[in-house]
């Protein structure tokens, strides 16, 4: 005899798989930790003055 299954609990189970998948791909797409994304924004305005103290001035006239 084959074994019983309910049909809404599959249901659902296969819901959670489906969004357990989903959420893992955004993860991969756009996770990044608030340490991640401070870090980045402290290295790019430490580029941002190194690029500014080695520009030379144009001269007026």
């Amino acid at each position: 005899m084959a074994e019983v299954i309910n049909l809404r609990l599959a249901r659902k189970a296969k819901a959670r798989a489906g969004d357990k998948a989903q959420a893992a791909a955004n993860r991969a797409k756009f996770g990044r930790t608030a340490g991640e994304r401070t870090l980045e924004e402290a290295e790019r305005a430490r580029a941002a003055r190194l690029l500014d103290g080695a520009r030379r001035d144009e001269p007026q006239g």
